[in-house]
Parts: C-alpha cells; sequence; structure tokens
C-alpha cells in the first residue's frame, strides 16, 4: 500500500512540475485573430497589422510566419518579445483576383501554442471595364 501511495505522489510531483512549467513558457495574447477586410477593390493591395502581447514568462521567439497562399506575404517582430512587450505580425494581402477569400497565415513559435493561425478575410470586388 505505502508503494502504490508513494508511487502516486511521485506521478502527481511529475504533472505539477510539468504543468508550472508550461506557466513559465511564452504565450501569445492576440488583438484580434481574424481581420475582416471587408469589399476592396481588385488590383489594390491591403495590408493589417496582428498584434499581439507575450503574457508568458520567458521571451517569446516567432521561429516562422507563413501564410499559405503566394497572393499574401507576412513582416513579423524578428527579435524576441519580452514578458509583457508587445510585437507585431504584418499582412499583405495581393487583391490581384476578383473574388472572395479566406487565407490562413501560420504563426511557429515558442509558446505555450506553439502553432497558432491568424485569418484574413474579404471580397474582392472586379473593376469596372473601362469604356473607349
Amino acid at each position: 500500500m505505502k508503494k502504490i501511495l508513494m508511487i502516486c505522489a511521485v506521478v502527481l510531483g511529475f504533472a505539477f512540475t510539468a504543468s508550472a512549467q508550461d506557466n513559465q513558457k511564452a504565450e501569445f495574447k492576440f488583438n484580434e485573430e481574424k481581420h475582416d477586410f471587408g469589399k476592396i477593390p481588385q488590383g489594390t493591395p491591403v495590408t493589417t497589422v496582428f498584434e499581439f502581447t507575450n503574457i508568458g514568462k520567458e521571451p517569446l521567439i516567432l521561429t516562422e510566419v507563413r501564410p499559405t497562399c503566394g497572393c499574401t506575404i507576412a513582416d513579423y517582430t524578428k527579435t524576441p518579445v519580452k514578458s509583457g512587450d508587445k510585437g507585431v505580425i504584418k499582412i499583405t494581402y495581393n487583391a490581384a483576383v476578383a473574388s472572395a477569400f479566406n487565407k490562413t497565415i501560420v504563426v511557429k513559435s515558442n509558446a505555450v501554442t506553439p502553432e497558432k493561425y491568424l485569418n484574413i478575410i474579404g471580397e474582392v470586388i472586379a473593376k469596372p471595364a473601362s469604356s473607349k
């Protein structure tokens, strides 16, 4: 019986230690994770900035910010973001094709949640045909 209690205590100790370490890691808190551009004119690139705060204890390091299509460009804070500080992810969408769009940006980091997904949506409106 004592052996079982000792094993349970050791397992619980490891579980608490692991969860306490997660609380020490970096973590995102975004102002928004989805941005709606609404209706935008064809041929006019549009940009939005996703701002985040590191609410964890360790510095937050973005290792990759990857749009899922070639029509979207990402620029982001490349230096470690200290606890309580802010960083940005700037997304530019090239509105070349007239249609609705829903694009995903994959953000990889050293955070408790190592992979986050940001979304941009909207509708590109065709330019009116020019008359000659």
